[in-house]
């Protein structure tokens, strides 16, 4: 795996030894990066507060850096994801501007300043995105306009996420994209 595109053009990175961990393709990151880049309803990635759940290597968030977000939080609960991406960040040099939590992303993630931007790409054919969608609609670790992209298997069923307005999905060989915003409390 290699960042795509910024910075760390053509970086190598490394991914967790376990098998457990399911890498986003570098196809569909470069799809899901390109949408984030020209939809007008995403925010500018340049300077966006970014976290990464279910980080796995932390490809999404380390791309993002690459690409000039001022900060990411990776949170990830299984330990050889954790080394991974703490290897990954320390091969780019990432050090100050990132941080790398192990737990469940199911339950939110360290309270601190809003994100701008959030990637769940979860074990497909699960509900830990959905449980995770809950915890971010009630913590308050979201900006008023930030986006998640959430990655399941094309196969999978609709994303269930009454919190949220869907903005867009996009299928990319095995996978599907939804770009989510937290809908407004009603009046």
């Amino acid at each position: 795996m290699r960042i795509i595109a910024g910075e760390h053009r053509g970086r190598a990175i490394v991914a967790p030894k376990r098998h457990s961990t399911r890498p986003t393709a570098d196809r569909t990151r470069q799809a899901l990066f390109n949408v984030l880049d020209h939809a007008p309803w995403a925010p500018a990635l340049n300077g966006a507060r970014v976290i990464d759940l279910f980080a796995g290597s932390g490809a999404l968030g380390l791309e993002a850096l690459s690409r000039g977000a001022a900060f990411c939080r990776f949170v990830d609960h299984d330990a050889s994801a954790v080394e991974a991406i703490h290897i990954n960040i320390a091969a780019l040099r990432l050090e100050a501007r990132s941080n790398v939590v192990q737990g469940e992303a199911a339950r939110g993630a360290v309270a601190g300043d809003p994100f701008d931007l959030a990637f769940l790409d979860p074990p497909y054919g699960k509900t830990l995105d959905e449980q995770a969608l809950v915890g971010l609609a009630t913590s308050g670790l979201l900006s008023a306009d930030a986006v998640v992209a959430v990655e399941r298997a094309s196969g999978d069923p609709a994303l269930d996420a009454p919190r949220f307005t869907v903005l867009e999905t996009r299928v990319w060989g095995a996978a599907r994209v939804w770009f989510l915003r937290l809908a407004p409390p009603p009046r």
